[in-house]
């Protein structure tokens, strides 16, 4: 039922998404009515009318009137209470049986819904658009739904192909009951057998594991080499790729003695890639929860969930949450990498989100610069459940990965002019001062200064 209706633009827009809408309306599924407001409040005073009629006769489950809009202005034009109007329409679907959908524009001055409209209606759904930076997202908010739970808030609605109007429920934090939430004593290889040992023996199955660091100290290195050893483990990964294209990351793991390709052919490792310019949260929420649940992964890496807060910095809170949730109720362990502009990034990871109570670990990539030399540095300031090794340790970036230096056999004191980082105070300020007994002497004398000493690195597999 429509007052204003084009038919012919109504079945060509159908047509535009693969719906026969003709051919329904020729077998009788579907019958359009172009009417006036005030022929439909007629038909609605008369019980036994003709419109009444039709849908008795072609046995009618659902009707659509199309909008409630010009009933409003037909009332205002002849001075008659609208409210009567509307309760007259409510009383006349009521009688015929059908379940109604009736549309009316926004009114943005009283937020869409007039107040007695409100009372009347048993559900009431709002559609909006709202820009962001450059984009224009859709949005779908269930105002009311009477005598049934419901979702509220703001949910994503695209209009897509084939499909229609498809909504993507917002990503939403649902924890079990505290005596269910699965928890568990396995642990598993970061990859790294000495970060392991920093932290225990590695990260609890489920947990999860935020690693922080500025640009190029390793934290997709990382993250490799845990999917990589999570595979080799018999676990099913994903690395969500926010950043990198996938054959750009899978050419840099290579160089480093890691075949992803072969991973992702045997079905083991899957790599989500998306364009951060044109992401929506709900819609990458729903795109990974189903490729989990369908692949049965149990190994995730998001890399980096800076990404998010370009997204949608009002949001990334909330979304981190219902990730981090989903995944804890599957026991799926999971790293978050997050490239910070802090050095130290502990007590936040960023102005609104709070990483100390998202993440169960976190791990600590650092650039220190000594003498004139930039070096990598690591730190583990927190493994829930775990007596951690509260040291910074030196690192470097090579085949296989993430190596730290081993500093228990050297001659820490008398190397110069780089020694070990147990001979520096303040590393992680960026600031470290350096004492050494031997090069005091030294230089106190005047004589020349002791030899340099290189570290070895520990093993990475």
């Amino acid at each position: 039922m429509s007052f204003e209706l084009d038919t012919a633009k109504l079945l060509r827009d159908a047509a535009g998404f693969d719906w026969d809408l003709q051919g329904m309306i020729d077998r009788g599924k579907i019958k359009i009515i172009q009417t006036s407001p005030a022929v439909l409040l007629g038909e609605f005073r008369n019980p036994d009318g003709a419109f009444a009629a039709a849908l008795v006769d072609m046995k009618a489950k659902r009707l659509l009137i199309d909008g409630l809009t010009p009933l409003r202005l037909y009332a205002e034009l002849n001075d008659m209470p609208f409210r009567e109007d509307v309760h007259l329409l409510i009383d006349g679907l009521t009688r015929l049986g059908v379940t109604s959908l009736v549309t009316a524009e926004k009114d943005e001055s009283l937020s869409g819904v007039l107040a007695h409209e409100r009372f009347v209606f048993d559900t009431i759904i709002s559609l909006g658009r709202e820009e962001n930076r450059r984009r224009v997202q859709r949005r779908l908010t269930v105002m009311k739904s009477r005598g049934q739970d419901f979702i509220s808030g703001s949910h994503t609605m695209r209009i897509e192909p084939s499909v229609g109007v498809h909504v993507y429920r917002r990503a939403q934090s649902r924890p079990l009951d505290w005596d269910a939430q699965p928890t568990s004593d396995e642990r598993l290889s970061t990859g790294c057998p000495a970060l392991d040992r920093m932290m225990d023996g590695g990260i609890y199955k489920g947990s999860v594991t935020l690693v922080s660091g500025i640009s190029g100290t390793g934290k997709t290195v990382l993250s490799v080499q845990f999917l990589t050893h999570a595979v080799q483990a018999g676990h099913k990964a994903l690395l969500v790729s926010l950043d990198e294209h996938p054959a750009q990351l899978m050419r840099n793991a290579r160089s480093l003695g890691f075949d992803l390709q072969a991973l992702v052919d045997a079905g083991d490792l899957h790599i989500h890639y998306e364009s951060p310019l044109e992401l929506e949260l709900d819609v990458h929420f729903d795109r990974i929860v189903r490729l989990v649940e369908a692949e049965g992964i149990d190994c995730v890496v998001f890399d980096s969930i800076a990404v998010y807060e370009i997204s949608s910095r009002s949001e990334v809170a909330d979304y981190l949450y219902a990730l981090a949730t989903f995944f804890k109720d599957r026991l799926a362990t999971t790293l978050f990498n997050y490239e910070s502009p802090e050095l130290l990034g502990v007590s936040q990871i960023s102005e609104d989100l709070k990483g100390s109570h998202l993440v169960d670990n976190i791990v600590l990539l650092n650039y220190v610069e000594v003498s004139t030399v930039l070096r990598r540095a690591i730190a583990v300031p927190k493994v829930r459940g775990s007596r951690n090794l509260q040291v910074t340790r030196e690192y470097t970036i090579g085949t296989g990965g993430l190596l730290l230096f081993d500093e228990e056999d050297s001659a820490q004191a008398g190397a110069v002019p780089q020694l070990p980082f147990s001979s520096y105070y303040g590393l992680l300020s960026r600031s470290p001062s350096r004492r050494s007994p031997l090069i005091e002497e030294a230089v106190a004398k005047g004589a020349p200064l002791p030899p340099s000493h290189d570290l070895p690195t520990e093993r990475s597999q």
